[in-house]
């Protein structure tokens, strides 16, 4: 595990060295941050269904793609420790530096808390039916069958306080990030947000036969001696 960490952290000097984040970094980033406002919209949307199956079938959807966020969150957490982010104009110091850190923290706790939540609210229902992480990998629900319903009903309640509070937070916290990336670009022009756009390579396409072209070389031609 050494040795592959030091791989990897070689690896992805070239993009540290230029403030950028690794390929795999970038694609966590913008891969949770869709499935965010994917369950944020989905949330909002499915408490309009009528109480049946399709309510039912929307909540499984959605505790299954919760528990994607879940398993992705811990994978960009390892990836994190075993690869660090560049150090870019963000880390100058000060308390916007700090609110920034704090606000990364937070996403990461709530990465956790709303996906267990919502694994619990799932499992104390009763009889809790099967779910699945990604739409095809069971996961078992949580022992609360051996308890009494009202042990289940306090479960389910506070599970709800912690998963509407965790929404509330995070609704919250995501305009900030993105107020915040927006203003680093355009109001201070510094690398912090495009640190974590993907790279685009510098090549030409021709739009007559909508083929790859290489990028032609550009160094003058010399005359022969003689």
């Amino acid at each position: 595990m050494a040795t592959l960490g030091k791989h990897l952290r070689d690896w992805s000097r070239s993009y540290r060295d230029r403030g950028k984040y690794t390929p795999v970094g970038v694609t966590f980033h913008w891969v949770m941050a869709g499935l965010v406002m994917f369950q944020l919209a989905s949330g909002w949307w499915m408490q309009r269904y009528l109480v049946g199956p399709d309510k039912l079938d929307a909540y499984q959807a959605h505790s299954s793609i919760g528990l994607s966020i879940l398993l992705l969150g811990a994978l960009r957490l390892w990836w994190r420790l075993i690869v660090p982010g560049p150090i870019n104009d963000a880390d100058k110091g000060g308390w916007r530096s700090n609110v920034a850190h704090l606000i990364h923290g937070v996403f990461y706790v709530m990465f956790v808390l709303l996906p267990v939540s919502g694994w619990a609210l799932w499992s104390a229902i009763q009889p809790a039916e099967p779910l699945y992480l990604a739409g095809f990998v069971p996961v078992p629900e949580m022992p609360f069958h051996d308890l009494s319903p009202a042990w289940q009903f306090w479960i389910l309640d506070f599970a709800e306080d912690i998963h509407v509070s965790s929404v509330v937070v995070l609704a919250l916290f995501i305009p900030a990030h993105a107020l915040a990336a927006i203003k680093h670009h355009f109001w201070d022009r510094d690398d912090v947000f495009a640190g974590m756009l993907p790279e685009v390579p510098d090549t030409n396409w021709s739009l007559a036969d909508g083929q790859h072209r290489p990028q032609a070389d550009q160094s003058p031609v010399l005359p022969e001696a003689g």
